[in-house]
């Protein structure tokens, strides 16, 4: 028998050979999945002897982490806003930078909310959660990722307030259908940018999320352009950017007629999320 503290000490000199950036945190986070414990009781039961079943489930979990696959995929899960969130490679993992536009979001009252290019179904469903008077509709072109976040809104209980939509865009919304509040973190690495990416994004994470190619900006061409028609009086569009996009995401919101636009910075100081609203011409 082995003890859970003798395997994490030699799966944390395995992380660091990886060049995993924290691997005692990684290698305690796979520890307690391993276990079947949470993560706030991992050192109550760390000098107990662990099982065969639990050894290798440890074992095959630090062999995925020194592929680089990211731990959410590996555990299955990545909380965001609160709330524990399914993750598979079909979608991405939900990040911090993200819940950004959820507080924005939130920040003013919505009854209805799209959105496109739902993935795990983070933003939405959050914030369904949040507002138990809001519904939704949430679009993917992955059939992959709409299973993922159909399985996150049962999960939180919020499935009989949402509808998830097959396609590209706006292209299932019916044409007549407005919204208060339109959401959307779309795909907008640049081609270029594909290369520096780490390697657990880069090689583990669905590319058609991560990058239209290009200049990164086509998803934004697109979304500025046809919002209007699905904006309800007063409503507001949000928009996700990468942290050098604010002035493009902004002058695309401008061209296509909205009169309130602004650029919201994360908590490193970068540009994270375009706000639209006030569309000329109503």
């Amino acid at each position: 028998m082995t003890t859970g503290a003798v395997l994490l000490v030699g799966a944390v000199a395995r992380l660091r050979d990886a060049g995993i950036d924290d691997p005692a945190r990684d290698a305690r986070i796979l520890l307690a999945h391993a276990l079947g414990v949470d993560r706030s009781r991992l050192t109550l039961v760390m000098h107990d002897d662990t099982s065969s079943d639990q050894a290798d489930a440890f074992e095959r979990a630090i062999e995925a982490r020194v592929a680089r696959q990211p731990v959410a995929q590996i555990v299955g899960q990545r909380a965001f806003f609160g709330r524990d969130f399914i993750v598979t490679p079909d979608v991405l993992d939900p990040r911090p930078d993200t819940e950004l536009l959820v507080d924005l979001a939130l920040s003013e009252p919505f009854e209805t909310v799209l959105d496109l290019g739902i993935g795990s179904g983070c933003i939405l469903l959050s914030l369904l959660a949040e507002r138990p008077n809001a519904s939704g509709q949430g679009v993917d072109v992955s059939d992959g990722a709409l299973s993922v976040a159909k399985r996150n809104a049962m999960q939180l209980g919020v499935q009989d307030r949402v509808t998830l939509r097959s396609g590209s865009w706006f292209a299932p919304v019916n044409t007549t259908t407005q919204f208060d509040l339109i959401v959307s973190n779309p795909p907008y690495i640049t081609q270029d940018e594909m290369s520096e990416l780490s390697p657990e994004v880069r090689e583990w994470e669905p590319h058609l999320a991560l990058t239209p190619g290009g200049d990164g900006l086509d998803a934004y061409r697109i979304i500025t352009q046809v919002a209007p028609e699905h904006l309800a009086t007063g409503g507001r569009l949000l928009l996700e950017i990468g942290h050098l996009q604010g002035e493009a995401v902004m002058e695309l919101c401008r061209r296509a007629g909205f009169s309130s636009v602004a650029v919201h910075q994360d908590l490193a100081g970068k540009d994270r999320v375009v706000e639209a609203s006030e569309f000329l011409g109503r």
